[in-house]
C-alpha cells in the first residue's frame, strides 16, 4: 500500500505541475529498494548478459524555459537594444517597472489563444528599427512570415509638457489599425535621440 501511495504522489507532482517539477531521484530509489527483484534480476540469471540502464526520470519532463518565457526574454532584450546607449539609460527603469509587465501580459494574453502546433511556430523578429520608425519588434509565424502581433514605441510632443515614448502594439485581428496603449514614459522638453543611438 506504501508503494501505491508513494507511486500516486510522483505521478500527481508530474501531472500538476506539468512537468515542470522533475520528481526528486531519492523517490525513485527508494521506491526501487522495495523491490530487490528489480535490482537483482541480473544477478538470478548469471548465464546471459542483459544489462538494465535505468531511465533517468528527469527525461520525461520538459525542463526547458517555456515558449512563452523566451519570448518574453527575447522581447526585453529587443525593447534595450531600440533604446540604444543614448536613451536606454535613462527610461531603463521605468521603461522595466511600468510597461515591460504590460508588454509580457499583452503577449501572454495573445498567445493564450493560439494553439500549440502554431504557437511552435512563433518568433520574434531580431531587429528593432531605428532613426525614428516605430518598430520595436514583431511577433511572426516562420511558416508564412506574416506578422501576428506588432509591438511599437513612438516619439510624441505634448504642448507645453514635452517629449513623451508611447508604447503601444497592433494586432493581425484587425489588419494592425487599432493602436493599443502599454504606457508613457516622459523624456524631456528637448528633442530625444534616434532610435538605437
Amino acid at each position: 500500500m506504501k508503494n501505491w501511495w508513494q507511486k500516486s504522489l510522483v505521478i500527481a507532482v508530474a501531472v500538476l505541475s506539468l512537468g515542470m517539477i522533475p520528481p526528486n531521484h531519492t523517490i525513485w530509489e527508494s521506491l526501487l529498494e522495495d523491490k530487490p527483484e528489480l535490482k537483482t534480476h541480473a544477478e538470478k540469471s548469471p548465464n546471459t548478459q542483459t544489462t538494465y540502464d535505468w531511465l533517468d526520470p528527469s527525461e520525461f519532463y520538459y525542463n526547458n524555459p517555456t515558449i512563452l518565457d523566451t519570448v518574453h526574454q527575447t522581447a526585453e532584450e529587443q525593447a534595450y537594444m531600440k533604446f540604444g546607449s543614448r536613451i536606454g539609460p535613462v527610461i531603463g527603469d521605468e521603461f522595466k517597472t511600468a510597461i515591460l509587465p504590460n508588454i509580457q501580459q499583452a503577449i501572454d494574453l495573445h498567445l493564450a489563444q493560439v494553439d500549440s502546433d502554431s504557437l511552435r511556430r512563433l518568433a520574434i523578429s531580431q531587429k528593432p528599427s531605428g532613426e525614428h520608425s516605430e518598430k520595436i519588434f514583431h511577433i511572426y509565424d516562420t511558416e508564412t512570415n506574416k506578422d501576428k502581433i506588432r509591438f511599437h514605441v513612438r516619439t510624441e510632443k505634448k504642448p507645453q509638457d514635452g517629449y513623451y515614448f508611447n508604447f503601444h502594439y497592433h494586432l493581425e485581428e484587425d489588419d494592425f489599425q487599432q493602436h493599443i496603449t502599454l504606457g508613457d514614459i516622459y523624456w524631456s522638453k528637448n528633442t530625444p535621440p534616434k532610435w538605437l543611438s
